[in-house]
C-alpha cells in the first residue's frame, strides 16, 4: 500500500483511510490478506451454494462459499488455496476435489483495497455432516443446485426476497471460458 495512506479510524474489522492530496477515501480490512470464493461442483455437477442473512443489506444473500484469508493469528501464513479449502469445509462440509484458480481482482475498487480470488473446485464430496455450518454468529444454509438449473434457482431466490451475489455469475462465466483464460 502507498506510503501516502492516512488511517482515519480503525475498528475491529476495518480501517478507514484517505490517500493523496484529494483525500480519496477507502476501506481496508484490519486482519485479512484477501478474500476467496469457491465455485464448488460435485461429481454429479451440482453447484454448492450458501445462503445467510447479511446485516448490511438486511436480507438473506445467496453466495458462493467464501471467506477471508489470514484473518486469524494462526492463519497468517495460509495460502489463498488453503484458505479456499478451509472456507469450503467450514461453510458447507464439502472438501476434496481438484482445485483451479479461475481469476482474481478487486472486490470493489472504488471502496476497498481488497482482492478476491475465485477458485473452481470439481468433484468435491461431503466430508462433514450433521453440523451447523459457519463460524461465530454465521448460520449458513447450504444449497446443492444442478448446474443446468442454477439460473432458475437463483431467480426463485430473488422472487422470495433473497439477494444473489453477482460473483456467482462471474465464477460461472470464468468456468465456461477457463480454457481460453489467461490468469
Amino acid at each position: 500500500m502507498s506510503t501516502n495512506v492516512h488511517e482515519v479510524f480503525s475498528g475491529k474489522a476495518f480501517k478507514f483511510c484517505t490517500l493523496g492530496v484529494d483525500g480519496v477515501e477507502f476501506v481496508s480490512r484490519v486482519k485479512s490478506t484477501g478474500v476467496v470464493g469457491i465455485l464448488a461442483l460435485t461429481a454429479t455437477r451440482e453447484i454448492v451454494l450458501v445462503e445467510q442473512f447479511r446485516i448490511p443489506v438486511q436480507k438473506c444473500v445467496v453466495e458462493l462459499p467464501a471467506g477471508l484469508c489470514g484473518d486469524q493469528a494462526h492463519l497468517t501464513d495460509e495460502s489463498r488455496l488453503e484458505s479456499a479449502q478451509r472456507e469450503l469445509l467450514e461453510e458447507t462440509g464439502f472438501a476434496g476435489g481438484h482445485w483451479t484458480l479461475l481469476g482474481e481482482g478487486p472486490s470493489h475498487a472504488t471502496f476497498t483495497d481488497e482482492i478476491t480470488s475465485l477458485f473452481l473446485a470439481t468433484n468435491v464430496q461431503k466430508a462433514v455432516t450433521d453440523q451447523v455450518y459457519g463460524v461465530g454468529r454465521e448460520r449458513i444454509t447450504v444449497h446443492l443446485v444442478p448446474y443446468s438449473e442454477v439460473s432458475a434457482f437463483l431467480q426463485s431466490c430473488k422472487n422470495r426476497g433473497s439477494a444473489v451475489d453477482y460473483k456467482i455469475s462471474a465464477a460461472l462465466f470464468l468456468n465456461e471460458i477457463k480454457d481460453n483464460l489467461v490468469v
